[in-house]
């Protein structure tokens, strides 16, 4: 029986773990919370309390060893988190995630882990691009930092012979809980109306994370968004009225930029069928 690490069991770790226990898996997870932990416990998945420093030497190693321990396939599924005055683009804000990447990957060169899935964004690639459509060939530009240390961090996984990591580039995340609609209903003023949307539900991040697994599909690079792109001035209105919200009012005064991101690497080569294609 299978053992993987998840690092992260948040809003997509947590039921990932939970799928993976019902598929047969043995699993551990990480929180930065210890009140969750009993909560991991509680769903079948072996809890450890796991913080990432980005200075050298400062990680607890009995926790990241342990963590590890035994596995053969560790998930990384903690987004930047971005601290401070939100207008700093110095290096020590933007290599901070990066920072903490380099500082786990010692914990993985000596542990059993052969595989690592990166949960990664489609932020990698610029929104004011020319091309448009972007594939996993198209080079990555990121317009901001989350979007540059992402991409620094899937470099430094990919390029470590060590271990072999399989990058999953999602789109938007939404879910039963989780919709951007939330925060857009009732705002002026927003800006790229006719841009198309790239987002992607819960249920096929997961769906497509146990995919990579069952096919053993390592050391590849993968869009993941619903092949569904309506402007986001047509979708957002629509969800609106659908959960009758306040319709948010778009700036149509300037031109949209966008992209649209294809997964058809991810039904061809997974040969995945995306349960909530039209979102």
């Amino acid at each position: 029986m299978k053992q993987i690490s998840i690092l992260g069991c948040g809003w997509l770790g947590f039921p990932l773990a939970k799928s993976l226990l019902k598929k047969g898996f043995l699993v551990k997870g990480s929180t930065t919370t210890l009140e969750k932990m009993s909560v991991l416990e509680n769903a079948g998945i072996f809890p450890h309390f796991v913080t990432l420093s980005a200075v050298e030497g400062q990680n607890n190693s009995n926790d990241i060893d342990n963590f590890l321990s035994n596995s053969q396939i560790l998930i990384i599924d903690i987004p930047p988190k971005l601290r401070g005055n939100s207008n700093d683009t110095s290096t020590a804000l933007s290599m901070t995630f990066v920072a903490k990447i380099q500082n786990l990957i010692p914990f993985i060169e000596k542990s059993s882990v052969e595989k690592v899935i990166f949960v990664s964004s489609t932020s990698v690639y610029s929104d004011a691009i020319s091309i448009d459509l972007i594939t996993e060939k198209t080079i990555p530009n990121p317009d901001t930092e989350s979007g540059k240390q992402l991409l620094e961090a899937e470099k430094v996984l990919q390029n470590n012979s060590n271990f072999t990591t399989t990058v999953i580039r999602f789109g938007g995340l939404i879910g039963e809980d989780r919709h951007p609609i939330k925060f857009l209903a009732g705002r002026e003023n927003l800006e790229n109306p006719e841009a198309p949307i790239n987002l992607i539900h819960q249920v096929d991040c997961i769906g497509i994370i146990e995919d990579v697994l069952e096919k053993n599909c390592f050391d590849e690079i993968f869009n993941a968004v619903a092949p569904f792109h309506p402007s986001r001035k047509v979708y957002y209105s629509k969800i609106a009225q659908e959960l009758d919200l306040p319709l948010p009012k778009f700036d149509e005064s300037k031109p949209s930029v966008g992209k649209i991101i294809s997964s058809e690497k991810v039904s061809s080569v997974l040969e995945y069928a995306f349960q909530k294609p039209e979102l």
